[in-house]
């Protein structure tokens, strides 16, 4: 266990912006996490995982602890079930596809998301019909004041449309250290709900799809939509796509007869937020080395060498451009750093 100092954090963010960390150390146990924090606690503190989420816009004034605990194990198993438990440092789609391989389903429609297992229940990651607290078991967590370990149920963990307790209540002050999952091993549930995937099944004549089939499916659709992050900086979808009440989507509906919708309740509705700001003239927008992506309204990307301060300023003049128009908040997916 080394502390580094004045390190470059391009290679650890998926945005490739290059900010500094203070301070680094990357923590390879949970023992070496525990240590640390015991010696380190009353320093500041920046928890990094897979670096797909965040945006930064500064130096990291503070020590990074780069969780790359690593492992997985088969930890109960009935006939037709599985839990199987993933370390935090776990490369989120590298776990799907080896579940996968071992015919475990129930996370097929979350391949290709990026990220690594430990910020997986954070943001309670969700694609296509399907949220990691549907198949969640339990997690476990170091304490970073006391540097115990804890384990969340999945009640404990509060979780709820992009949220859980570890954005809200507790903030801060745990570090999930690895995550149990509950998975099938026959008769497994497809979630094909979505037209883009059931045209994709269609394109590829899958008539009996297999949760392998739903994966490839997924993949391709994300691949056609999404930039690779290797190929161009980006953390995915930028924005949470917002609901708003139906009274409300009524009167856009009158302007806007053509704006899509998911039915949440009698008394709220979801709107695509890519709709909107494909609509408000932002998509394909590029100003100099950032922009927003061509193929999705949803992604701001960094071309080359742009810094998080100028995608920050972009974002907030799409959400006050949205909000003008629309009278919609939309809420950045993505934590500003």
């Amino acid at each position: 266990m080394t502390i580094s100092h004045n390190v470059s954090l391009k290679p650890f963010n998926t945005f490739g912006i290059d900010a500094k960390a203070n301070s680094y150390c990357n923590i390879t146990s949970i023992e070496d996490l525990q240590k640390v924090l015991k010696t380190e606690s009353q320093k500041p503190l920046f928890i990094l995982g897979g670096g797909s989420n965040m945006l930064l816009t500064q130096n990291v004034n503070a020590l990074v602890l780069h969780i790359n605990l690593k492992g997985k194990e088969i930890v109960e198993e009935t006939e037709d079930k599985v839990i199987v438990k993933a370390m935090a440092g776990e490369n989120w789609h590298e776990f799907v596809l080896w579940c996968l391989k071992n015919g475990y389903g129930g996370i097929e429609n979350l391949s290709l998301i990026p990220g690594n297992i430990g910020t997986a229940p954070i943001q309670n990651i969700g694609a296509y019909g399907v949220e990691l607290k549907d198949v969640f078991v339990s997690c476990e967590a170091v304490n970073i004041k006391d540097q115990s370990l804890r384990t969340f149920s999945k009640n404990d963990c509060n979780f709820g449309y992009r949220e859980s307790i570890f954005k809200q209540d507790l903030k801060g002050e745990y570090i999930i250290t690895s995550v149990n999952l509950q998975l099938t091993k026959h008769n497994h549930t497809l979630h094909m709900d979505y037209g883009a995937i059931k045209q994709e099944l269609e394109n590829s004549n899958s008539t009996k799809p297999t949760i392998q089939d739903i994966s490839k499916a997924v993949i391709a659709i994300r691949e056609s939509k999404l930039p690779n992050p290797k190929d161009i900086g980006n953390s995915g979808s930028f924005f949470k796509n917002p609901i708003v009440s139906t009274e409300h989507f009524n009167r856009l509906k009158e302007n806007f007869p053509e704006i899509p919708s998911y039915k949440i309740s009698d008394s709220e509705v979801k709107v695509p937020a890519g709709w909107l700001i494909e609509k408000a003239g932002f998509k394909g927008k590029r100003f100099g080395d950032y922009g927003v992506h061509n193929k999705q309204a949803l992604v701001l990307v960094n071309y080359g060498n742009a810094n998080g301060k100028d995608i920050f300023e972009l974002a907030q003049l799409i959400q006050k451009t949205i909000k003008r128009l629309f009278e919609i908040d939309i809420e950045t997916e993505v934590n500003i750093i």
